[in-house]
């Protein structure tokens, strides 16, 4: 199962496209997850019409993301995978007992906010920020990420686009 990952796109309108390199790994997705930071309600449409979507809210979305479906938290278990989302995850120092403690039956912890790629895979919990894939901010690129599910094991994948 192939889950594609995309946080902080901040559009509105025109302002800040998703870029064309990510529409691929959008389109061919099994299931996509944005990590918050829509703003546009629009772009939730169009990536739902793709595959399964599951997205959360983000400090600059407002109600409109919120009628749309956006939760503070979500929690989807994919291909027997446990998997929570969370836009802000907090300060780097102590995010993994944090997250471990917020979301004891995770495997997956994704999360957005900081426009910073992020993995980290140790003892049973997988932390994972995709960037943005419109902002770099201080990221070296705009990003999105991949997560590969078989046989009952996940994988991480940041992607520049």
């Amino acid at each position: 199962m192939k889950i594609a990952v995309i946080s902080d796109t901040h559009t509105r309108g025109n302002s800040r496209p998703v870029p064309k390199g990510a529409w691929p790994f959008l389109e061919s997705a099994d299931h996509i997850i944005h990590a918050g930071d829509v703003l546009e309600p629009a772009l939730l449409d169009e990536l739902a019409a793709l595959a399964p979507l599951t997205v959360v809210m983000g400090n600059c979305d407002a109600w409109d993301v919120h009628e749309w479906g956006a939760r503070e938290t979500a929690e989807v278990v994919l291909e027997g995978i446990p998997i929570a989302v969370i836009h802000d995850s907090g300060p780097s120092s102590g995010r993994w007992q944090r997250m471990r403690g917020r979301f004891p039956r995770a495997r997956v912890v994704i999360f957005g906010h900081s426009h910073l790629p992020f993995v980290e895979d140790r003892d049973s919990l997988l932390l994972f920020n995709p960037g943005s894939a419109t902002w770099k901010r201080q990221a070296p690129t705009t990003s999105m990420g991949l997560l590969w599910i078989q046989d009952g094991s996940v994988e991480a994948e940041i992607v520049p686009v």
